[in-house]
């Protein structure tokens, strides 16, 4: 109110001292003005010159990946089969079939366990040679009930599947995954393929993944890409399919080619059993326990493969409650995690390169100094500099660079970039929740050990079931000791069952949540963009009004489906 009637006299709001009468408002708004050029600008100068210099090395950081992956496009780079494709699995002993356990850690997700079992049973591989464990955490009795009903309707056609429930669910996915490791049958197995609840594997995954082992010994991990059958869902699951299509297209694949290491992603991969054991087996010490064994495995001296040719279809969150949830243990964990095996990392063998890496650019870069500029810089600093003008943020900072950022995220779904604004938009929103994670993962506040299973819809789940039973796969023509697949009867059982997903929808009454800290901020940055208007500053007021907005949509939950 001062600074608008400042304005409407006539005042330079910009001016360090005035020539004005030392009384009444006059004399307060020019103290104020002496405090802010002598005290508050050159402190807030100096960090937004500090965040200009993070903000500019993870710009070089990302230009670099995206220069390798264009490196690896017009080279035609990736990991070949050195061996022939394996016949059909008639014989287990016609090919390069060794024994595989497959694992499906699942808790609560009555939306999605019947796409994710009908897939996996249906893998084209000797059915003597793999076994499905169903490792079930869920603590609801119908639910296990309906997963065990599942599992007792497979194993009817031959298939070779377990249901596992945990009495004490301590450790999470991570407990869960341990528990099944120490049963005295996977001494029998060579490796292990992990696919969460909601993951769909095709039936030659296993075809594709496991002959990349064959004839060589330091190959710890085969990660296939994940593809999403409801990425056209709404706003929100657009965007997500920008990030993780940049993730996967990318980060993965640049890192799996130049450093034969990358985080795994908990799931759609392929590991080495021997790996697994030699580097610690799995720990609930973090809420990443996929990030904690990679980085552990690593350290070891194993050799990760990423293909990305090789995809699994999964589901996005399409709720922002759920989104923000996952995103939060997404980058509180990798803190927590760094705050652990620091001490390993330096005591290592490995080279001081791959050291450099992983201390610098893969914990610090990647997983921590991004989120705190993202929320400092383009959150904080920059409507701060509205209001205390002598620290000035330039326009190539506010907007040429973060748009050639987004278009560069942008490039592997071209599908997506009529929705680039609200992508660079959207980013800065997400800040928030993921610079909090990342100080409760770093500070080790109580949040950063929070578990919530993402939410599913289970959209997919009906019409893959009666997608298998319709189309007869090329495996059903296995002889029925030795193939894959299981009869076309059993299918059309399980096309005819009620979907779990419908009933539960006539019972639950959805709503918006609200999101305090989103609302603040949208106050502060429409508050802002309204100052930038008394100083003329264009670019930056066009920024600082769509992301008001971009918060204020936020935080009244209005983008995404409603949570039940």
């Amino acid at each position: 109110a001062v600074e608008l009637a400042a304005r409407f006299h006539g005042w330079d709001l910009a001016a360090s001292a005035l020539a004005l009468p030392i009384i009444g408002v006059e004399s307060l708004y020019a103290s104020w003005l002496r405090l802010r050029a002598a005290y508050l600008a050159p402190l807030l100068q100096f960090l937004t010159d500090a965040c200009v210099v993070l903000f500019l090395i993870q710009s070089a950081d990302r230009l670099i990946q995206c220069l390798g992956s264009f490196y690896i496009t017009v080279k035609r780079i990736k990991p070949r089969l050195k061996s022939p494709a394996l016949p059909d699995a008639e014989d287990p002993d016609a090919g390069y079939y060794p024994m595989v356990l497959v694992q499906i850690p699942m808790c609560n997700e009555k939306e999605v366990y019947q796409q994710s079992i009908a897939a996996v049973c249906n893998l084209d591989w000797p059915r003597s040679n793999f076994l499905v464990q169903v490792l079930d955490d869920s603590d609801d009795p119908t639910t296990q009930s309906l997963i065990r009903e599942e599992v007792a309707k497979w194993q009817q056609t031959g298939a070779r599947i377990l249901y596992r429930h945990r009495v004490l669910r301590d450790g999470y996915k991570a407990g869960n995954l341990k528990s099944a490791m120490a049963c005295s049958y996977v001494k029998d197995y060579e490796f292990v393929a992990i696919f969460d609840a909601d993951f769909q594997p095709n039936p030659d995954f296993l075809k594709r993944t496991v002959p990349h082992f064959k004839d060589n010994d330091e190959l710890g991990l085969v990660q296939a890409r994940w593809s999403f059958v409801n990425k056209d869902e709404n706003l929100l699951t657009r965007l997500q399919n920008i990030n993780l299509c940049f993730h996967f297209e990318v980060e993965q694949q640049v890192n799996g080619v130049f450093l034969n290491f990358f985080g795994f992603n908990g799931t759609a991969g392929v590991w080495r059993i021997k790996a697994l054991e030699e580097s610690g087996g799995w720990m609930e010490r973090t809420t990443v326990e996929d990030m904690d064994i990679a980085v552990r495995a690593h350290l070891h001296g194993w050799k990760f493969i990423f293909l990305n040719d090789v995809e699994c279809q999964c589901e996005l969150p399409e709720s922002y409650e759920a989104y923000r949830k996952q995103q939060h243990r997404w980058h509180s964990g990798p803190m927590q995690l760094f705050r652990l095996c620091i001490p390993d990392i330096i005591k290592s063998k490995i080279s001081v390169w791959k050291k450099f890496n992983l201390i610098f650019l893969f914990f610090l870069l990647r997983k921590l100094i991004l989120p705190f500029y993202s929320f400092t810089l383009f959150c904080i600093i920059l409507p701060m500099t509205m209001f205390v003008p002598e620290a000035e943020l330039p326009d190539w900072v506010v907007c040429y660079i973060p748009a050639l950022m987004s278009l560069l995220n942008i490039l592997p779904s071209p599908k997506s970039f009529p929705f680039i604004i609200p992508y660079l938009l959207f980013e800065n929103t997400m800040s928030v929740t993921k610079f909090n994670a990342m100080i409760s993962g770093l500070f080790q506040l109580g949040s950063a050990y929070e578990w919530v299973v993402t939410k599913k819809s289970g959209r997919s789940s009906e019409g893959d079931l009666i997608s298998l039973a319709a189309a007869p796969p090329r495996e059903l023509r296995h002889h029925p000791k030795t193939g894959s697949a299981p009869s076309m009867e059993a299918l059309m059982v399980l096309k005819e069952q009620p979907s779990p997903k419908k009933e539960g929808k006539k019972q639950q009454k959805k709503h918006n949540r609200i999101y305090k800290k989103e609302l603040a901020l949208s106050l502060l940055l429409l508050t802002a963009a309204a100052r930038s208007l008394l100083t003329k500053q264009g670019i930056h007021f066009y920024f600082l009004l769509f992301q008001g907005i971009s918060f204020l949509l936020v935080g009244l939950d209005l983008i995404g489906e409603q949570v039940e």
